[in-house]
């Protein structure tokens, strides 16, 4: 799991790096002409692109390894 976790890693912070560092300076310069409606957009993107990553990197293996745990095994005494 984590191996898979960590393999996975490294293509999607690039993708993500490459996106966000195209969007920043349409997300900076909305105070320009003619960018009312691409900067509030860039920012939607960027948004998404954190919370992906984020939820791609970190949250998706953590409930995966929480939903598939396997059970504990017990030393074969029955309490009764």
């Amino acid at each position: 799991m984590i191996r898979g976790s960590l393999d996975r890693l490294n293509p999607i912070l690039m993708t993500a790096l490459s996106s966000a560092l195209a969007l920043i300076p349409l997300a900076l310069s909305g105070d320009l002409p003619g960018n009312e409606i691409q900067s509030p957009m860039a920012k939607v993107i960027l948004g998404g692109l954190l919370t992906s990553t984020f939820l791609n990197g970190f949250i998706i293996p953590i409930v995966y390894l929480m939903m598939h745990k396997k059970p504990a095994i017990t030393g074969g005494h029955d309490n009764e």
